[in-house]
C-alpha cells in the first residue's frame, strides 16, 4: 500500500485518477435536413400498405434496407397530416392494437369497443399527446381547428389491416343494411347509389360548422 505525504505527489495523483476517471464523450454528427420533402411524400402515398411505407421510410439511396427485413419487427407505422376540420373516419384495425401521437395541432379521437361497452371514449389530444386504440375497436380521429395537424401512429403487428366502417357496410345488400338500420323509409335500394357517391375518404373534410367557421364551406 503507498502514501501520500507531500502535498505535491497527492495533487499529481488525484490528477491522474480524476483524467482516468473522465468519460470520452463523442458528439454524433447532426442529422442532414431533407431537402425532397416533397418526393419523399409523394413516393410514400404510392405504396400499398403501411408496411411498404414503413420498409420505404427505412431504406437508403442504394435501395438497403438501414435495419434489416421491416416484416421481422412485428410492427408498422404511418405519419399522416390532417387539414383544417379534416376527418380519418371511423375505421378498425383488425389484426392490430395502435399507439396514436399527435405531434402538431390538436386532434379530437373517439373509440367504440366491443358489445357490452356503451359508451363512446373521446379525448382530445394537443402536441406530444398520445392515446390508444385497442384492436378492432372502431376509431376516428378529427381536426376541430382552422390549422392542420398531424400524428404518428405505431400499430403492433406488419400487417395490421384497416377496415372503412361506413365504406365496408355499403358493400352489404340493401335488405340487410335496411333491417340492421331500422330506417327503410329513409335509406333503401332507392336512394342507395346516392349514398355510396357521398362516402368520403380517409382524410376527409368533415363537419360542416367547423367548415363554415373556417371559412372553408364549399
Amino acid at each position: 500500500m503507498l502514501f501520500f505525504t507531500s502535498p505535491v505527489m497527492v495533487a499529481a495523483a488525484s490528477f491522474v485518477l480524476a483524467v482516468r476517471a473522465a468519460s470520452t464523450v463523442v458528439n454524433p454528427p447532426p442529422v442532414p435536413i431533407v431537402t425532397n420533402a416533397a418526393t419523399i411524400a409523394s413516393g410514400l402515398k404510392m405504396q400499398a400498405s403501411s408496411n411498404d411505407r414503413f420498409k420505404t421510410l427505412l431504406t437508403d439511396s442504394s435501395g438497403n434496407l438501414l435495419t434489416g427485413d421491416a416484416s421481422d419487427l412485428g410492427i408498422s407505422g404511418a405519419i399522416s397530416l390532417v387539414e383544417p376540420c379534416g376527418l380519418n373516419i371511423p375505421h378498425l384495425h383488425p389484426r392490430a392494437n395502435e399507439m396514436f401521437t399527435v405531434i402538431d395541432g390538436i386532434l379530437d379521437t373517439g373509440l367504440v369497443q366491443e358489445n357490452g361497452f356503451n359508451a363512446e371514449v373521446e379525448t382530445q389530444l394537443g402536441k406530444y399527446q398520445a392515446t390508444v386504440f385497442p384492436m378492432g375497436s372502431i376509431h376516428y380521429q378529427q381536426n376541430p381547428t382552422c390549422s392542420p395537424a398531424a400524428f404518428v401512429a405505431v400499430l403492433s403487428s406488419e400487417d395490421p389491416g384497416r377496415s372503412d366502417i361506413a365504406t365496408s357496410y355499403w358493400m352489404l345488400p340493401s335488405d340487410i343494411m335496411d333491417a340492421a338500420l331500422g330506417y327503410p323509409e329513409t335509406i333503401g335500394a332507392g336512394n342507395l347509389a346516392d349514398w355510396k357517391g357521398k362516402l368520403p375518404a380517409n382524410l376527409a373534410a368533415g363537419v360542416e360548422s367547423c367548415l363554415q367557421a373556417c371559412g372553408l364551406s364549399q
